[in-house]
């Protein structure tokens, strides 16, 4: 039977450097906040128990991370990782073993983390470490003649031998959990920050005999921690780049993958095309052939196959049907659900409507609240005003509609099938079925009529 694993993701951290009021381990990072990085990796060794220790903006990062299986402890006043260990393996079962890590190391591999948990099922310590071009500010692994590890000194605390050491201490930790809970009850904050450092148990075990073993990490970037904006965008390009190579050795075809943002989950059918500086939020699904051209942002969309999304549009919570052709600069609100063959042109706005198969408005136009049918024609300018300051209400129009240019339709509404509504007209009741109907004052021009003239400037 495999010793069962306790996790504690310390997360109490304030985020100085962020210079933000958002607490560190909820800045986003591809879309998600830092810390559900961290939380997701540990999920995948089964942990019977994971405590979060939050601090500084503690009720945000409950709120914001909260699920059933995450145990959320504080610790107030923050006094060092130490300490937030012991409040941890308080909150958790005194048997098996305990992983202990960071909330900001966000891309921290799963195996890494497996393998210093077996180490620590096996009764030692194990350590996760890197080697890094430039290990400033950094805890140092310091082993003996042998090559084993006899401690972790911490950036401040070391001597120049010291800080010489290029492999570094990336904050995750595992070991027998009864060993861990006696060893953290014995810290002491003897050290430049008057802190309880977690790292000074390493020490403790080599004096007491048990083994420690470090895990270097295959890609010293995979392990850094984010503790100011410029690693958060660091880590931002890692994981761009990750999501980029995977869409393409699936065979999407991406302009340039230094230029696209992945920030949720992207599903791409076969031959879809990405253009550049396109941005993907949420959960966003393209069918064969789909054609997404430079810098559109869609979040939580559907298209369907054949469909072309032009050049600096924006979709929402929309879904596109087949074959459908949207912009360049159209905005799909929520609730927009387009049919197959739906033409949507430049500054088009959509909100909460259904447009049949067929449809086009394709200038300057907005549809708020309607329910338009099948080949129907909208016309440039027109607009539903579907807001009475308090309500919304819905306009209805019927199959084979002729919208005419500058057309105010106020809605409650119904256009009949087949009507055409004329052009500059302000329409107010129903429009019968197959009938022309105009709703516009009649032309007049006024004889001897002079347009009043400006008074000459002074020269003065």
């Amino acid at each position: 039977m495999t010793t069962p694993l306790n996790v504690a993701i310390l997360a109490a951290g304030q985020g100085k450097r962020m210079h933000s009021a958002l607490p560190k381990v909820l800045h986003p990072l591809a879309g998600r906040p830092l810390a559900a990085y961290v939380i997701d990796t540990v999920r995948t060794l089964a942990p019977r128990a994971i405590v979060i220790v939050v601090g500084a903006g503690g009720d945000s990062v409950t709120a914001a991370l909260s699920t059933s299986d995450l145990i959320f402890v504080r610790q107030d006043p923050p006094v060092g990782t130490g300490d937030a260990a012991r409040i941890a393996l308080a909150a958790m079962p005194g048997d098996g073993v305990t992983l202990v890590g960071l909330a900001d190391v966000p891309l921290a591999p799963a195996a890494a983390l497996a393998a210093i948990v077996d180490h620590a099922r096996r009764g030692d310590v194990g350590l996760l470490t890197a080697r890094v071009p430039d290990p400033n500010g950094l805890g140092r692994i310091v082993r003996d003649a042998a090559g084993g590890v006899k401690a972790i000194v911490e950036h401040r605390d070391a001597s120049s031998a010291e800080s010489a050491i290029n492999e570094i201490n990336t904050g995750f930790i595992a070991a027998p959990t009864a060993l861990l809970a006696r060893w953290v009850a014995q810290l002491v904050p003897h050290n430049a920050q008057r802190e309880y450092y977690l790292t000074d148990i390493v020490a403790m075990a080599v004096a007491e005999g048990v083994p420690v073993a470090a895990q270097v990490a295959d890609d010293e970037r995979e392990v850094r921690g984010v503790n100011d904006r410029a690693q958060l965008v660091f880590a931002e390009r890692i994981i761009q780049d990750r999501r980029a190579k995977a869409l393409l050795e699936a065979g999407t075809w991406i302009a340039d993958p230094a230029r696209i943002d992945i920030r949720g989950a992207l599903s791409c059918g076969r031959d879809v095309r990405i253009d550049v500086g396109c941005v993907f939020e949420g959960a966003v699904t393209l069918g064969d052939d789909v054609d997404i051209g430079p810098y559109c942002v869609l979040r939580d969309v559907t298209i369907a196959a054949g469909s072309a999304i032009l050049p600096f549009s924006h979709l929402h919570d929309a879904t596109v049907g087949a074959r459908c052709r949207i912009g360049p600069y159209a905005r799909l609100r929520p609730g927009a659900a387009l049919d197959d063959e739906v033409h949507v042109g430049n500054f088009v706005e959509i909100k909460a409507s259904t447009l049949g198969r067929g449809a086009k408005a394709n200038h300057l136009a907005y549809i708020g609240d309607a329910t338009v049918g099948r080949n129907v024609n909208y016309g440039a300018g027109s607009i539903t005003a579907n807001y009475d300051g308090a309500n919304k209400h819905r306009t209805i129009i019927g199959d084979d509609v002729h919208i005419g240019s500058n057309c105010l339709l106020v809605a409650p509404l119904e256009i009949g099938r087949g009507a055409t509504i004329g052009g500059g007209s302000t329409i107010v009741e129903g429009a019968p079925a197959d009938e022309l109907t105009l709703a516009r004052a009649r032309q007049v021009s006024i004889a001897g009529w002079q347009r009043p003239a400006k008074k000459p400037k002074s020269t003065k």
